[in-house]
């Protein structure tokens, strides 16, 4: 037998080219799929009157029909304390926070949504105008917990714990009953300044033509802001609770703290870029339906804010947000070079192993190389025609693959020496049976 390669019909070759293709295209396919499938992100948010959730709730339905790559869950914790405390537990990626509320290490700004304004309001005809008047005198903290680091910064400032001032945590449903009932003096609460909130405050104290609930300024606010923390100092304009006669009847100083759409810092700059990105935009395209959208600004973006802000979110603001390219360019550039060069170091080790593919023309000149010893032990005239039937094959075959390859001229020229050679053999040893096959002359007898 001789040892030839075995060469696949084309519509093999054909079919397993295809089935190739498909796999690579297959999971291009699917790779892209899952690189373009949108990111769900969970968000923690909580109010006292349900806003936070209903404008949650907004910004995540435009993000759905608007292909965005990042889709939100609103997950409604009831109060902005509770909100802080699920993205503490880790069961959010994202929460809106008051930045004096909560555990904050694992978190980074993503976008200001608003600010909180703090107001101590005392009854209407109160005789208490100041601070300082708060001496023996009870104030009701609405909201309880959430506004205790309030409390703890206006004690430290004003010493307020030796004057004697007592605070009692009142829920927002009781502070009127409670301030009714002298059960405390003044209220002390955060609120964003909207008529929403603003019409709440009225509603706690019965006011009339001539009278109107007291506003107790915070003439330390200055003070406090210069200790960086999550306060800064705030004028309430005149005018806030009425406009006429104005309530108050001058600007009063006061403290306010920022809310924070805040993102897990472990979360991908990319990913909190985008949404960054979205939620500017999407503020944009709602603003006319939702006007609270108006308080949604960049955070601060300085490396010294007391909230820090998260990478991505930063890069989008400072306009180094990276493309695609940026991001994948060197793997895209890298990719080929190091495959390349796997491909190297497997054909190197193939070739130590002394595993060699067979050339076709190297194997069919050893198969008409091993003939000429068959040809002269033969005796047989149809072993020789044999023999010169599996010339034609051999040759046959390498014709058959050189039209499918570029046979070099000297390959060519060894075949058909080879072949000549053979032919001339086959000839002389026919030529020599011939001779033997006929019959000896006897030597003639004496006449």
């Amino acid at each position: 037998m001789t040892n030839l390669q075995i060469t696949l019909p084309f519509w093999v070759r054909a079919i397993l080219l295809a089935g190739v293709f498909c796999i690579v295209a297959g999971a291009g396919l699917i790779s892209y799929r899952y690189y373009m499938q949108p990111k769900t992100l969970t968000i923690a948010v909580g109010s006292l009157d349900g806003q936070a959730k209903l404008l949650a709730s907004a910004i995540a339905g435009r993000l759905a029909t608007t292909d965005s790559p990042i889709r939100l869950k609103v997950e409604n914790a009831g109060s902005v304390l509770d909100a802080a405390k699920a993205f503490d537990a880790g069961t959010a990626d994202l929460a809106v926070v008051r930045a004096d509320v909560g555990d904050l290490q694992q978190a980074r700004a993503v976008a200001l949504t608003g600010h909180g304004v703090v107001m101590i309001v005392a009854p209407p005809g109160s005789p208490i105008t100041s601070i300082a008047k708060l001496r023996d005198h009870t104030v009701g903290v609405v909201g309880g917990e959430i506004n205790h680091g309030v409390v703890e910064v206006l004690k430290k400032e004003y010493d307020l714990g030796h004057a004697n001032v007592t605070f009692k945590d009142v829920v927002p449903s009781d502070a009127r009953r409670a301030i009714q009932a002298k059960e405390v003096s003044v209220l002390l609460m955060v609120l964003p300044l909207t008529e929403r909130y603003l019409t709440l405050v009225k509603s706690l104290f019965r006011e009339s033509p001539n009278s109107a609930p007291v506003l107790i300024p915070i003439d330390s606010a200055g003070a406090i802001t210069d200790v960086k923390g999550p306060y800064e100092s705030f004028d309430i304009p005149k005018g806030t609770l009425r406009g006429a006669p104005p309530v108050p009847d001058d600007d009063v100083t006061t403290l306010r703290v920022g809310f924070y759409l805040i993102a897990n810092r472990h979360l991908s700059a990319s990913l909190v870029g985008e949404l960054a990105k979205k939620l500017m935009s999407v503020r944009r395209d709602l603003i006319g339906e939702q006007p609270l959208l108006a308080g949604i600004a960049a955070p601060d973006t300085d490396s010294d804010a007391f909230l820090a802000v998260h990478p991505g979110a930063a890069a989008f603001y400072n306009g180094t947000q990276e493309s695609f390219m940026d991001r994948y360019g060197n793997a895209i550039y890298l990719t080929p070079m190091v495959l390349g060069a796997m491909a190297s170091v497997f054909a190197a080790a193939w070739r130590f192993l002394g595993v060699r593919p067979l050339d076709p023309s190297q194997t069919t000149l050893g198969a008409l190389c091993s003939l000429p010893g068959r040809v002269r032990k033969t005796d047989d005239e149809a072993e020789l025609a044999a023999i010169e039937e599996e010339i034609d094959h051999i040759l046959h075959a390498q014709l058959a693959r050189s039209a499918d390859s570029d046979a070099s001229a000297s390959e060519t020229h060894a075949l058909i020496a080879a072949a000549h050679r053979l032919d001339n053999l086959i000839h002389r040893r026919r030529m020599a049976l011939a001779a033997q096959a006929q019959p000896r002359a006897e030597p003639s007898s004496p006449s």
